[in-house]
């Protein structure tokens, strides 16, 4: 490979939110990934940095090309530049959405067990959280279309926030459920914002479907956030894209976006996207194969020596979600253990709704070494769980 992802990088002491804990811990809990990002992004933030001016920026031409080239030769996916409107970042365009195209008091629809900061964006502006559980069976994430009807019918019911691919489950939304999900929501006049920040994070072979791509009702009924941020792990430069094609709901957000002053990016933003949708697709070829062969050593490794855990299928993003149940019906008691026995921090699966109760995510982006360290560190925690609890 041309990129080294084994090399074990350091992240302590940078003021790193995933790496600012005690020094026998071992992180794998926020999305985040341990690999620099692609050199042709760090050439271009240098070249910005020793240009040694970093005043006000604006959004060049080359940012919305950058784009719309990468959607339509990656994802088929053909915008226009007036499409486009930049923001620091998805979740403030969602909490900004929420604000702007909704009313207090209100339901905004989440399909659980669902990216957890979706529900501070919700709860934060005073509307009300309307879950719709997906149906967990046989090891399967789906749709109970019965129970999304239902409540997209009240008509409390406004925003649906949809998550696709899916985090935590990994799941790549079809095409027909998608039209589905569509259909339905412009049935009940229910506006879509999907989440498609982790779109490019597919496992080789597979590739996920923008919702707007769909049919002509769910891109006229839809705003798609999009970003190159969890795909180059560049969180922190802050920058990403809303898409929406409808002209009158793209004016509400653009107005929405500006009043919250999350509309202007800062000196590296518009550069580093630019650098990455133009020259990190080698990069981001190689990573894709990294993470799969990741996704398949924790797998093998909880069929070898995890009885009780079983790792839920993943197709995309570099998460895996992992269900406990066959060792405890709370894993956040599991996962407090775990960290206090060995170190390893994880995220109880009861941050991303009531079903999520028996479930870990579990983050392994990050060099290998690292990941079988983390692997050891749960046999042994879960070992040492079970023995304590009787259930060896």
């Amino acid at each position: 490979m041309k990129y080294d992802f084994d090399r074990m990088t350091d992240r302590r002491g940078v003021g790193s939110l995933k790496w600012d804990v005690p020094e026998r811990e071992l992180p794998m809990w926020v999305a985040d990934m341990d690999f620099e990002t692609a050199p042709e992004i760090i050439e271009a933030l240098k070249k910005r940095v020793e240009h040694g001016i970093f005043g006000y920026s604006v959004v060049t031409e080359d940012w919305y090309e950058a784009y719309r080239s990468w959607w339509s030769r990656r994802h088929h996916l053909e915008m226009e530049k007036e499409w486009l409107i930049f923001c620091t970042g998805i979740v403030p365009a969602i909490s900004s959405a929420v604000r702007k195209l909704t009313t207090v008091g209100e339901n905004v629809l989440v399909q659980t067990p669902v990216y957890n900061i979706f529900f501070n964006s919700i709860r934060n502006n005073g509307r009300n959280i309307l879950e719709s559980p997906l149906v967990y069976r046989d090891g399967e994430y789906s749709v109970d279309f019965g129970d999304l009807e239902e409540k997209l019918a009240n008509p409390q019911t406004t925003l649906m926030l949809l998550c696709n691919p899916h985090n935590p489950v990994g799941k790549i939304w079809d095409r027909e459920t998608l039209l589905r999900i569509g259909e339905l929501c412009a049935k009940h006049h229910v506006l879509v914002l999907s989440d498609e920040i982790h779109c490019d994070l597919t496992d080789p072979g597979y590739e996920y479907v923008p919702f707007a791509s769909v049919s002509q009702a769910c891109r006229d009924n839809s705003i798609t956030c999009l970003a190159p941020t969890k795909t180059f792990n560049i969180a922190g430069l802050q920058t990403a894209a809303v898409m929406v094609p409808n002209p009158v709901i793209r004016y509400k957000l653009d107005r929405g976006l500006n009043t919250d002053e999350v509309a202007e990016p800062n000196a590296f933003a518009v550069g580093a996207a630019v650098a990455a949708f133009q020259k990190g697709e080698a990069w981001l070829e190689e990573l894709r194969e990294y993470l799969s062969e990741n996704k398949r050593c924790v797998r093998e490794f909880a069929e070898k020596n995890l009885s009780g855990i079983k790792v839920v299928p993943s197709r995309a993003t570099y998460l895996l979600w992992l269900d406990c149940s066959g060792i405890t019906e709370d894993a956040g008691e599991l996962t407090a253990f775990i960290r206090r026995d060995s170190g390893l921090y994880l995220t109880e699966g009861e941050e991303y709704g009531a079903c999520g109760k028996v479930f870990i995510r579990l983050n392994p982006a990050c060099p290998r070494e690292r990941l079988l360290d983390g692997m050891r560190r749960l046999e042994e925690s879960v070992r040492r769980f079970t023995g304590k609890n009787g259930k060896e």
